[in-house]
């Protein structure tokens, strides 16, 4: 099983800030966090904890609902996971690789990523003439994606 298109090397990093922010915080590394950050890791993110969870499960019966969801917010100040909040009451996590912007289906939630240099580019220029100094950003677009689009059609 593949691993949502991580490189080999973003794995190992995830695994290595997990064992080294455990053991800063006096925390154990244990199997179940194992299971759970594999799970996140071959997931390639945008999914809720009970989505986790339900990839958990199969093969760790014995890991309950609340522990993934404790874990991911372990992920979250560990600087592996980040929670975006696409939908009101919903929270969507992914791991926090390389930086990307989201395309949002309103109608689905499809969520489809996507990095434009252009785009990278153009946001330092308008900070610069503004005298803004970035230290982060998010770009989400919110539209229907194609299948939504045609549904949305009129008849003829």
């Amino acid at each position: 099983m593949g691993h949502g298109g991580l490189r080999p090397e973003d794995i190992e990093h995830a695994r290595t800030q997990l064992s080294n922010f455990l053991s800063r915080r006096g925390l154990k590394q244990t199997r179940q966090r194992e299971a759970i950050l594999e799970a996140f890791l071959e997931s390639g993110g945008h999914m809720t904890s009970e989505d986790l969870y339900e990839r958990v499960r199969p093969q760790n019966p014995e890991i309950g609902a609340a522990t993934v969801y404790r874990t991911l917010k372990l992920f979250c100040e560990a600087g592996i996971a980040h929670p975006n909040h696409f939908r009101a009451g919903v929270t969507l996590y992914e791991h926090r690789g390389g930086h990307h912007d989201h395309l949002i289906c309103v109608s689905c939630g499809d969520i489809v990523e996507f990095e434009c240099s252009m785009i990278e580019q153009t946001q330092l220029e308008i900070a610069g003439q503004y005298g803004f100094r970035l230290t982060n950003h998010r770009h989400d677009l919110y539209g229907y994606c194609p299948k939504c689009s045609k549904d949305e059609e009129p008849n003829p």
